[in-house]
Formats: structure tokens, sequence, C-alpha cells
């Protein structure tokens, strides 16, 4: 069986680490989607001599991508309707682009 692009994706990831020979022992911190716990991406990371780290389910605390894809909508689409697609993709490019700016402090906490 192939496995899925993803898990090609963090297979290609995990050699890279690797090929760094940093001399240090590596943990890599993932979260619990599919592509990264299978079963080919795990053999590898131990051939590898790659400790993968699992986040748990939704903790938004550890795994800030979390509370950034709930900040996101509540931000530049919630009780908004956008008529043309161009004018959403707009409103969030917006707010991607002031992540470092006018959102930067609300974000930091």
């Amino acid at each position: 069986m192939r496995p899925n692009i993803k898990a090609e994706s963090v297979g290609s990831l995990l050699r890279q680490i690797a090929r760094l020979n940093l001399g240090v022992p590596i943990t890599l911190i993932i979260d619990p989607a599919r592509d990264q716990k299978c079963k080919i991406v795990q053999r590898l990371a131990s051939v590898l001599v790659i400790e993968l780290l699992d986040l748990p389910t939704y903790c938004p605390n550890l795994n800030r991508i979390e509370g950034f894809w709930k900040f996101l909508p509540k931000k530049c689409l919630y009780s908004k309707y956008d008529s043309e697609f161009s004018a959403f993709k707009n409103a969030i490019i917006d707010c991607l682009s002031q992540t470092y700016t006018s959102y930067k402090q609300e974000l930091d906490s």
C-alpha cells in the first residue's frame, strides 16, 4: 500500500533533519494528525533515531496553531458576508498581514 503524500512529506522532513548530523538527540514534537502518526513515519523516525513526541489532541496552550485557527475567523470572518470569493480571500490576507503588527499583542497572549 502506498503512503499518502502527507506521510511522504513528513518522511522527507525527517530525512532532512537526520542529514543535518547535529550530534545530539533529536526530538520532534508532532500533532496528532494521522500522516504524522502513521506506521511508516514512526518506523522511519526510529531508523533515523529521531524521537517523535505527540502533542495531546486539541491543546491550544501547547499547539499555538490551534489558537490561531480560532483567532483568524473571529477577526476577519465573523458576522460578515462576502458575496465574492475575492473579498473573502482579501479579508483573510489582510488579517494575516496584520498578525505581527495590529494583532501581535493579542496573539502573544
